[in-house]
């Protein structure tokens, strides 16, 4: 594909630094991509998402289907020109938060039947119809619609669901018609290696430009999480980005591009922003804790974002406490290019032969989130978008 290629430049150990040309800018790898899951990255203009260093940014199929519809972005003249963002755009199949819909969605061999969690009407998607609608959203890199099977499931379904997606990878191809737009399959496998081998080598066979990493990071412990990267990628093509979809906290960034991952994505910056929780080199920083109430330092002394080159953890508290839109789009601001940054620098060590010893020294310094806490937060989350389903 003339419009999309892949050039590795550098590894250290598994580690890859790379570029990554589409036809709306080159990327450099690795690369973290902030999601504006409704053609917009939550609280901030596009401009401040380049500004801190964004080259390719996420939008989600299943929201944008729903709305505005893909007929009304295609009649505005495409994603790019619709939310004015001139770099690259990937765009998610609709998949994962379909399945994520629980009893709202219906699967059988040849696509999903589920119910909007906005007001209840019933929708299918198939692959074909998947890609259609990217194609007509025109992203730069579109993925194959497949099934992301729940977790804790049975070898059994976990086979069933990966198969299903290797079928349906298949059906994305044929279907595919814009020369401009790269395609990605998906390996899946859940926490089995044996079905990770079996789906990276089938995915590896693929003429596809790209090849996505799902069903990861959606409650298993990280040490699994890493234990079926390490399964996966030395399976992978060399000359091919690997995608680990849906990953963000920092810690799994870096141990991600360790075990030879190239892009990342995930919500959780913009989230965790929007409710006060912002990266710090030790760890999350909460900003309503009342010992920041005249703490006239900024959020971290060592970032270089807007945020902390102009204002106060004080100023950032007075601002949540009082629940000015301010304060939100100042802490995403702050955790985007906290995640940005990170990637920007682990691309330099890499380069530099150093990756293992700027990471140990990292992670050395960052307290995480245990597994538990963690867990109870993804749960709520699902709950609700279930909940709101039922109440549609």
């Amino acid at each position: 594909m003339n419009n999309f290629t892949y050039t590795l430049e550098h590894n250290d150990g598994e580690a890859r630094a790379g570029q990554l040309s589409t036809p709306h800018g080159t990327i450099q790898t690795p690369v973290f991509m902030p999601v504006g899951t409704q053609a917009t990255v939550k609280t901030l203009d596009p401009m401040e998402v380049e500004a801190i260093g964004s080259q390719i940014i996420l939008s989600n199929t299943y929201h944008l289907y729903l709305r505005p519809s893909a007929d009304l972005v295609a009649e505005m003249g495409g994603l790019h020109r619709f939310m004015q963002w001139p770099k690259p755009i990937l765009t998610d199949s609709g998949g994962f938060q379909v399945f994520s819909l629980g009893p709202h969605s219906k699967i059988d061999e040849d696509g999903v039947t589920f119910k909007s969690h906005i007001d209840g009407s019933k929708h299918r998607f198939t692959p074909e119809s998947a890609i259609g609608i990217q194609e007509k959203l025109g992203a730069d890199i579109i993925m194959a619609f497949d099934e992301c099977a729940p977790q804790p499931t049975t070898h059994a379904y976990t086979k069933a669901a990966m198969e299903r997606t290797h079928r349906w990878l298949l059906r994305c191809i044929a279907a595919k018609t814009r020369e401009d737009q790269a395609l990605f399959g998906i390996v899946q496998g859940g926490v089995e290696a044996d079905l990770r081998r079996e789906s990276a080598r089938f995915i590896a066979q693929q003429d596809i430009p790209g090849v996505g990493i799902g069903g990861l990071s959606v409650g298993e412990p990280k040490e699994q999480m890493y234990g079926m990267l390490e399964e996966t990628t030395p399976l992978l093509p060399r000359n091919k980005p690997r995608y680990l979809m849906g990953v963000g906290s920092p810690e799994d960034l870096l141990e991600g591009v360790a075990r030879g991952v190239d892009m990342f994505d995930c919500v959780l910056p913009t989230r965790l922003g929007r409710n006060g929780a912002l990266f710090i080199p030790e760890g999350r920083l909460n900003i309503g804790n009342a010992k920041y109430a005249r703490e006239d330092a900024p959020i971290d002394a060592t970032c270089d974002c807007s945020t902390c080159q102009r204002f106060s953890r004080a100023y950032l508290r007075h601002l949540f406490r009082t629940e000015e839109v301010l304060g939100l789009r100042l802490a995403t601001l702050h955790n985007l290019r906290f995640l940005i940054r990170l990637m920007e620098q682990a691309r330099e060590a890499i380069l530099q032969d150093r990756y293992q010893s700027f990471m140990d020294d990292w992670l050395s310094r960052f307290q995480t989130i245990p597994h538990a806490v963690r867990e109870a937060s993804r749960a709520a989350r699902l709950n609700s978008l279930r909940t709101q389903g039922d109440k549609a």
